[in-house]
């Protein structure tokens, strides 16, 4: 069966892939302990390095671009460092940012995390700071966005909705790419944190257990329970299936026909980091989709790539190479 799926990443090379949603800057700031600080009983650091990752949505673009997709990344950054770095991160695996617009008057949404280490100690996280608007998107600046998804839909093959609560997909924009992808038969698939159910008529849905659970208001505790939820789930936003990740359980896929798909984890044997496997499932689907792949099989294959992401430290991404020698 793997060497079937092998051939689906051949066939998702060069797909047409837009990503719109909140672009985050996951920012690590390295220090050396230096010393206890005169002013307070704090640490003192010497700066020894910063880099900058792609986070939230700007992971779903980069795990398409490793996995061989040709992406086109949408989205509203500041005018500042993170942007910079952010945009930087993106296009050095050739993801196309001429939709990520700028707004002067709001920071990049980041979440810098300050490490501390030294040469003799492990180093370690010890606190992290997060920058956002809580203001609305401006008219103008969605205007624009509109404007520049407009002229790039036609040429599209498959579209993610990458929604983790920072306002950047506005009620306009949703309803102008789940309209355009319906009438067009464009698979469009949506990552929603906190408000799945606004999502009407979305093609696919991806959710975790956590997330379907708080969804539908209760605790999900057996297999009968989850996909009785991603059920209702269905049905309510009218889509054409429902992708439940469930952590060391694998994933389950319900399509509106009927079909349950119930994909047993493809490794156990080494999981690090499960942060941002999400986005290298979602990517793997809908790459998987644009390329006319069934349902099914789009999932069945993005829950091998997932489990090559939880393999790896930190917010990952996925290559295609890294993915054919899995099925090899």
């Amino acid at each position: 069966m793997k060497q079937e799926l092998e051939s689906i990443v051949d066939e998702f090379q060069g797909k047409r892939i837009l990503v719109i949603g909140d672009m985050v800057a996951d920012i690590y700031l390295d220090g050396r302990i230096s010393r206890i600080s005169r002013e307070a009983p704090v640490l003192v650091l010497q700066q020894a390095g910063e880099k900058v990752v792609a986070g939230g949505a700007a992971n779903v673009v980069n795990n398409v671009a490793t996995l061989g997709g040709n992406v086109f990344a949408v989205g509203l950054l500041g005018l500042d460092n993170a942007a910079k770095g952010l945009k930087e991160a993106l296009e050095k695996n050739g993801a196309h940012t001429e939709g990520l617009f700028c707004d002067e008057k709001r920071p990049t949404i980041s979440k810098t995390r300050i490490i501390a280490g030294g040469r003799a100690t492990v180093s370690q996280q010890i606190v992290r700071i997060d920058k956002e608007s809580d203001k609305p998107m401006q008219k103008a600046h969605e205007s624009q966005i509109m404007q520049y998804i407009k002229g790039l839909l036609p040429k599209i093959d498959g579209v993610v909705l990458s929604d983790y609560g920072s306002g950047t997909i506005t009620e306009k924009l949703q309803q102008q790419i789940i309209s355009y992808c319906r009438a067009h038969n464009i698979p469009s698939m949506v990552d929603s944190r906190y408000d799945i159910h606004r999502f009407k008529d979305i093609g696919y849905v991806k959710q975790n257990d956590a997330e379907l659970a708080a969804a539908v208001g209760r605790e999900l505790n057996d297999d009968e329970s989850i996909f009785t939820a991603g059920q209702e789930l269905l049905e309510e936003l009218n889509a054409d299936g429902v992708l439940v990740t469930r952590g060391e359980k694998g994933m389950v896929l319900l399509e509106k026909d009927g079909a349950i798909h119930d994909i047993p984890v493809s490794d156990k044997s080494e999981v690090f980091d499960v942060s941002g496997a999400g986005d290298t499932c979602v990517s793997t689907v809908i790459l998987a989709l644009a390329a006319g792949v069934e349902p099914a099989r789009a999932a069945e294959l993005s829950n091998i790539a997932s489990g090559i992401a939880v393999r790896k430290l930190g917010t990952a991404t996925v290559s295609s190479e890294e993915l054919r020698r899995a099925l090899r």
